[in-house]
């Protein structure tokens, strides 16, 4: 039977310490249902920035407690789908993002969800890539806000996090605690303006313990290739750790020397930019499916 949690059941911070919604033995598929990033507090352009409670930020659904996760384990997490709301809502405003500085309003947008594409004016309909910007387990230490991502996942706003994808998370906790929210409609590789298309929705996730193998930060694998997800202090320490990452974990499955590997990431491998408005900036570094079936790996299974 599929087990589903209410939006209601909700933490603003990832936390060992947080109220277990649902408990699940690995292998369970759970439909997790969200409130969009502001709570649903914005309901109308005219909504002023003083109208919001801004302590009511990014929640996330959870936690879930996953039977048999331990630290040093991995939790196995498959996108199965994604469900959107009718309705988001898109803002920005002084301070805010990387225009923050040249803004001198907070401004919302409602961006209505139209047969398949999100409504941004009358003459630009944009196309939907329905992505979870919030998702994760308990980090190992102190309690992590939603809206800071790291080694535990958390806000790392990553368009690759769709429907189909399976993400990799280190297991800190006993259980896992799994949790996840700020779903958007759509949104641009950065983040820039500090809101996608913000909606509220659900989503059908299965969770899986693997044992006996342990990863440093999150890996995500979609039918195109693999990415490490890194967040750091500044972009260029995210994108090269990620670098770095996915050389010391593919390294050991090949017959490949580390100048040899280094030349073909340099080649083949791509770093992206994730999101630059969080504490923390993530990057990720992307590998072509095609050079792990070169060497038959299997990162995860």
């Amino acid at each position: 039977m599929v087990q589903t949690l209410a939006k209601e059941q909700y933490f603003y911070a990832f936390s060992k310490k947080n109220k277990v919604g649902l408990r699940v033995p690995s292998g369970s598929q759970v439909v997790v249902e969200t409130f969009d990033c502001f709570q649903n507090q914005i309901q109308s352009a005219e909504t002023g920035f003083n109208a919001i409670d801004w302590n009511q930020i990014n929640p996330a659904t959870g936690s879930i407690f996953v039977e048999g996760a331990k630290p040093g384990d991995i939790l196995k997490v498959k996108i199965d789908k994604i469900e959107l709301g009718d309705m988001g809502v898109l803002a920005t405003g002084p301070g805010l993002g990387v225009m923050g500085h040249r803004i001198d309003e907070f401004e919302v947008k409602m961006v209505p969800i139209v047969d398949g594409k999100a409504v941004f004016n009358e003459r630009i309909q944009l196309p939907l890539n329905p992505m979870i910007g919030v998702i994760g387990v308990a980090p190992e230490g102190d309690p992590v806000s939603c809206g800071t991502p790291g080694a535990h996942g958390g806000n790392m706003d990553t368009t690759l996090i769709t429907s189909g994808a399976t993400l990799y998370f280190p297991v800190f906790q006993e259980g896992a605690l799994f949790g996840l929210g700020d779903m958007h409609a759509a949104m641009g590789d950065g983040e820039i303006g500090v809101s996608g298309v913000e909606i509220p929705g659900k989503v059908s996730v299965t969770l899986e313990v693997i044992k006996g193998k342990s990863i440093p930060f999150p890996f995500l694998e979609n039918k195109e290739g693999v990415a490490v997800i890194v967040s750091k202090a500044t972009l260029d320490e995210a994108a090269k750790a990620a670098v770095e990452i996915f050389v010391d974990t593919l390294l050991p499955h090949t017959d490949l020397t580390l100048p040899e590997l280094t030349m073909l990431f340099s080649a083949a491998g791509q770093v992206q930019v994730s999101q630059i408005v969080d504490p923390l900036l993530t990057a990720r570094f992307f590998v072509p499916k095609s050079i792990l079936e070169a060497y038959d790996v299997k990162l995860f299974d």
